[in-house]
């Protein structure tokens, strides 16, 4: 089996370790590096997976997965590219960093994969959108989509539409749970108590998700479907337009966009 190494135990990297196991690799053939000793302990305890430093992980690894926070990134490149061996897969799961700037700190030739996925990895449902750099090639995409495969779904896109995936699907997650939070809280406006509000709502967004996904209709039709003339619904949509709901959503898209742009231009 090939050795994978995930640098950072936060999230989504415990969630991929987790669903690593659930799919088969060994425990004996993953590693993680995490800086604070209670947390390493910890997941060590939960899955049998061993902590060590960046060094041993880079030296020890066919596959490293760079899941750190991106303003965190410089110390990590420093300590990689001393222990680094040659043609080792580098895969990143930083938000807003391009393949460019690991191949400059990396070995020359390293080859590099940028992934963006996003939260629900934790529940083994997350959208990863995957871009080779330079020197990747497709075998190493395909190995790294067997790997996100084992936490949802995944898509290969160019790398030039990687601030758009994070702004639209790594970010998405916020926007519903934004949405549900609202809606919860005009549920109890209305009237109903908090745990039913939110026991309808969150059923209806599980609900409403699976008919997107199972569906050959577009979204449009959907919504149509629910909207009778003259009905409730119709009601709803219209403030809904005349509040600029839609318009609001696409800046906001737009905004995570030009932020993940700006996390990538780095001095």
């Amino acid at each position: 089996m090939t050795r994978i190494a995930v640098l950072g135990a936060g999230k989504i990297g415990e969630a991929l370790l987790a669903g690593l196991l659930a799919a088969g690799q060994p425990a004996d053939d993953l590693l993680f590096t995490e800086r604070h000793p209670e947390r390493a302990d910890e997941l060590t305890a939960r899955h049998g997976v061993r902590a060590v430093d960046v060094a041993t992980a880079a030296g020890r690894a066919e596959i490293v997965v760079v899941a750190v926070k991106p303003q965190d990134i410089g110390p990590v490149l420093d300590e990689l590219a001393a222990a680094l061996r040659p043609g080792t897969l580098v895969v990143s799961l930083c938000a807003g960093l391009p393949t460019s700037l690991f191949e400059e700190a990396l070995p020359e030739g390293t080859p590099v994969v940028r992934v963006m996925p996003n939260t629900p990895m934790l529940v083994g449902e997350a959208m990863s959108a995957i871009s080779a750099g330079s020197h990747a090639t497709d075998d190493q995409l395909a190995v790294v989509e067997k790997i996100l495969a084992s936490v949802g779904r995944v898509v290969r896109v160019p790398e030039s539409q990687q601030d758009a995936v994070t702004a639209l699907s790594g970010s998405g997650p916020a926007y519903f749970f934004y949405l549900v939070e609202a809606m919860i809280d005009a549920g109890i406006l209305l009237g109903l108590p908090r745990e039913v509000a939110a026991d309808l709502i969150v059923q209806s967004a599980f609900g409403a998700a699976r008919m997107l996904r199972e569906s050959a209709d577009h979204p449009v039709l959907l919504r149509e479907a629910v909207t009778s003339p003259a009905g409730t619904t119709i009601a709803a949509i219209r403030q809904l337009e005349r509040h600029g709901v839609r318009a609001a959503l696409i800046d906001a898209i737009e905004a995570a966009r030009d932020r993940s742009v700006e996390l990538g231009k780095r001095d």
